[in-house]
């Protein structure tokens, strides 16, 4: 179809921001419609078309200012209704006789381009202003209305009016001077978009005319004299003379227009062309870009390229270069090193170039690509309920089905999300795949196996991001030809890692060669460990031994007095125990009790402890409650 397909594409690279900043720089709907749709070009005589466009519009705007497009919304539309008949109102037409005079500003903007011979001017000839029907427009439309002068006849109804309105209004004054008596008030009003006079109720009959309206009490009737309905009868007539004079004059408009369709529907077209033109010339200013060279030799050259979606201050300027008997790229380096950035940098850098628009480079070389493959970020699919590493796969497969000579293809992050070890190897079997389909590829990757697999591979070449190892911070910089380190040992012990744990770490990584990786890197000898608050437990019921061991009677020592007493209750829930001591009784918890002589080894078994711990009313009243018990049971077994 001439384009290659986008699907998801676009978001991925972010190219769909690129085109909400182009819409932004365009005036007219046809064009926002036309950038909605922007897709790269398979056709090299039209890209580079494209492209000469976009230089020529930066061109003239550099030169002769922002051209003068303006929006022709509705236009065509009210045009077609003209052509069949319709007659357009004067707000509409005003609007037409606005767009003509902005096609006559945009010729003579055209003109002065014409004078630098940008090719784009030419453009000029496409356009006419229609500058006998704007200036009649001009003349007979005025601020939404057909203007009194549009023609005699209108002006003399309108002059005649207005001297029967004027009429009207001198007869009502005159009548409420001369019957000042009858009227509730001295001056007139209108009422229904009649004049009226207003009139004590109880004189109605004074004076000669209609009710139209009465105050809200009833008490004053506002009357259209009869010599003034007579007169506004006539101004009715007038003013029906009047509209029908107007509709002639829209319709005898119209007419002229719907006469030159074909020519007003040409300058919309042109118009909403130049202004697509002109929005991507406006970008490339934005953006500070250059035109590329465009080539279907395969070969991709970028210098200080930059992506055109980060600030040029803080985004560190990439260099990049792919073809010429090298189709593949692999880049390595440390986490947040700006991998990703770099491949998407040239990958956007190469869609925006295939559609026509300028790129934020120094300098660039761009090939033709027949698809631009991708495989960046976790692209997990919820909804088919896949992880990310099965998205990955998934997408990759489907990546390499389509790779083909002339496609580019872009992966982030080769065989991420599953075991290190199947995990390399299932990325080296991706890179030999897009080795065969001759594609131009760049991909990231942890894998040190895989840099030495680029190292001794034919077409393939290892590129890393640098690494400042004093600051820990990375420079977001691209070198070609050498492979990257992940510097997570020396980024471990910078930030304070043992040198044991260092030890252990490359012991596990790399085996007896281990300790070569770590020499000469820091690392404390051991790890300082911080306190945190105490857990706050909820205080359970005391159930030790130690509380439940004691028993009625035992004889037992109570700290830190050092007295003898006697266990008189048992332990409650919280462990304290009843202790008879010399004249009282006291609660005392089993942590201040030591045993001194076990209750068994002082009294008899079942020995009654009541004769010593109750008071003789108490005793009695219990030997009471027992007897009528006792009792009871007798008289009801018999």
């Amino acid at each position: 179809n001439g384009e290659i397909e986008m699907t998801d594409t676009e978001k991925i690279l972010e190219f769909d921001r690129i085109k909400e900043k182009l819409a932004e720089l365009a005036c007219t709907e046809k064009a926002r419609l036309q950038i909605q749709e922007l897709k790269p070009s398979l056709s090299e005589l039209e890209v580079k078309a494209f492209q000469r466009e976009t230089t020529e519009a930066r061109k003239m705007i550099e030169i002769c200012g922002n051209p003068p497009v303006t929006a022709l919304q509705g236009v065509d539309e009210w045009i077609e209704f003209a052509s069949k008949g319709g007659c357009l109102t004067p707000r509409q037409l005003e609007q037409i006789s606005m767009v003509l005079a902005a096609v006559r500003r945009l010729k003579d903007y055209l003109r002065r381009g014409k004078e630098h011979e940008i090719g784009l001017a030419y453009y000029e000839e496409n356009l006419d202003g229609l500058d006998d029907i704007r200036e009649e427009l001009g003349s007979k439309i005025r601020n939404e209305r057909v203007d009194d002068y549009a023609s005699k006849t209108l002006k003399s109804l309108r002059e005649a009016i207005d001297r029967a309105e004027t009429k009207m209004h001198e007869k009502a004054d005159a009548i409420l001077k001369a019957n000042k008596q009858y009227m509730a008030d001295n001056f007139s009003t209108l009422r229904n978009g009649r004049i009226c006079v207003p009139v004590k109720k109880e004189y109605k009959f004074k004076i000669q005319g209609s009710v139209i309206d009465k105050s809200s009490t009833g008490s004053t009737l506002f009357m259209e004299p009869l010599q003034v309905a007579r007169l506004y009868d006539e101004v009715q007539e007038l003013k029906i003379d009047e509209e029908n004079e107007e509709i002639c004059i829209l319709y005898t408009l119209s007419s002229m227009l719907s006469d030159k369709e074909e020519i007003i529907r040409s300058n919309s077209r042109t118009v909403e062309k130049l202004d697509f033109i002109f929005a991507k010339g406006k970008l490339s200013l934005e953006q500070e870009g250059i035109q590329p060279e465009i080539n279907t030799d395969r070969h991709i050259r970028i210098k200080n390229g930059r992506h055109p979606l980060m600030d040029k201050a803080v985004n560190i300027p990439l260099n990049f270069e792919i073809g010429n008997g090298i189709n593949g790229v692999i880049i390595t380096g440390p986490n947040t090193g700006g991998k990703t950035v770099a491949i998407k940098t040239v990958a956007l850098n190469c869609m925006m170039a295939q559609c026509g628009l300028h790129v934020p480079c120094e300098e660039a070389e761009i090939c033709m690509n027949n698809a631009i493959l991708c495989d960046i970020g976790d692209g997990q699919n919820l909804s088919e309920n896949l992880s990310t590493f099965s998205a990955h796969i998934t997408n990759v497969l489907d990546i390499l089905k389509k790779a083909g000579r002339d496609s580019l293809v872009v992966m982030d992050e080769l065989g991420s999300g599953t075991d290190p070890a199947e995990g390399m190897g299932i990325a080296i079997a991706i890179l030999e795949e897009l080795k065969k389909s001759k594609a131009l590829f760049l991909a990231t990757t942890h894998y040190p196996e895989v840099k030495e697999y680029a190292r001794r591979t034919e077409g393939i070449i290892n590129a890393r991001m640098t690494f400042d190892k004093e600051s820990l911070r990375p420079l977001y910089q691209l070198v070609i030809g050498e492979a990257g380190e992940s510097c997570a040992f020396y980024i471990a012990g910078k930030l304070g890692m043992p040198g044991y744990m260092l030890s252990r770490a490359a012991k596990a990584a790399y085996g007896s060669e281990g300790e070569t990786k770590i020499e000469g890197m820091a690392g404390n000898e051991g790890l300082k460990k911080s306190s945190h608050p105490k857990i706050q437990k909820i205080k359970k019921a005391v159930t030790q031994k130690e509380a439940k061991k004691y028993r009625i009677g035992d004889s037992v020592m109570v700290y830190p007095e050092k007295k003898i007493g006697i266990i008189c209750r048992m332990a409650d829930e919280k462990g304290m125990l009843q202790v008879q001591m010399k004249k009282e009784k006291r609660w005392v918890s089993h942590k201040r009790i030591k045993l001194h002589v076990a209750a068994e080894q002082l009294y008899p078994e079942d020995y009654d402890f009541s004769i010593i711990f109750d008071s003789v009313e108490k005793r009695k009243a219990q030997h009471d409650m027992k007897r009528k018990y006792v009792d009871a049971e007798l008289t009801y077994e018999e």
